[in-house]
């Protein structure tokens, strides 16, 4: 069964919260665009452009993005990588 996710705000404009229905991380994901990661999550979700930087842990993930960018253009291309990758 796929993992679900529900979009949570958060106090910081940039930054959205993906629960998931399951556990999908083991541990702690954090990576910013640039950094060396191995995780295919991580690589995905930093190759979209607008995308700053994740932080997640066992079953949530915290999407940051650049002040310039649309979370309306970041949100298919992001749902897309947590599909294919969580």
């Amino acid at each position: 069964m796929a993992v679900e996710f529900s979009i949570q705000p958060t106090p910081n404009p940039n930054a959205i919260k993906f629960d998931g229905s399951e556990k999908f991380l083991e541990g702690r994901l954090s990576a910013r665009v640039g950094d060396d990661t191995d995780s295919p999550l991580a690589k995905a979700l930093l190759s979209i452009d607008g995308v700053e930087s994740i932080f997640g842990f066992e079953n949530f993930i915290t999407v940051n993005k650049t002040n310039d960018s649309d979370w309306n253009e970041l949100m298919p291309e992001i749902q897309k990588a947590l599909e294919e990758n969580a």
